[in-house]
């Protein structure tokens, strides 16, 4: 019996479980790069939130919409909590192999209840 030709067969596995392994880093990567992004959007647009409640007199949920939207997120929900803002917002997620998935991250802004020291 001939072993001849087996080797190409081989490799041709390898190089499969290899192009597999390779598509799956980096849906997993996209996945993370996605939610951090997500997150940043909701960390900046609560802060931003935040701000407005606490310095200009404007809409704390539009000003966390804007700046969620200059970063790539839509906001999904802005609630005033007292002196805090809470926002969750939501960015799109990637769309290979089949994930159609959105990412979304939420994330609170206001004082953190400490009082000032005295002057």
């Amino acid at each position: 019996m001939s072993h001849r030709g087996a080797a190409t067969v081989l490799a041709a596995a390898m190089a499969g479980v290899l192009l597999l392994v390779g598509a799956a880093t980096g849906v997993v990567g996209a996945i993370v790069v996605g939610h951090r992004r997500a997150q940043a959007a909701a960390d900046l647009a609560a802060l931003a939130g935040a701000t407005a409640l606490g310095h200009s007199g404007r809409d704390p949920c539009s000003a966390a919409a804007e700046v969620a939207e200059a970063n790539g997120a839509l906001m999904e929900t802005c609630q005033v909590d007292g002196a805090d803002v809470l926002v969750e917002v939501r960015v799109d997620g990637p769309r290979w192999l089949g994930q159609d998935r959105d990412l979304r991250a939420a994330a609170r802004a206001g004082p953190d209840g400490e009082e000032p020291p005295p002057a």
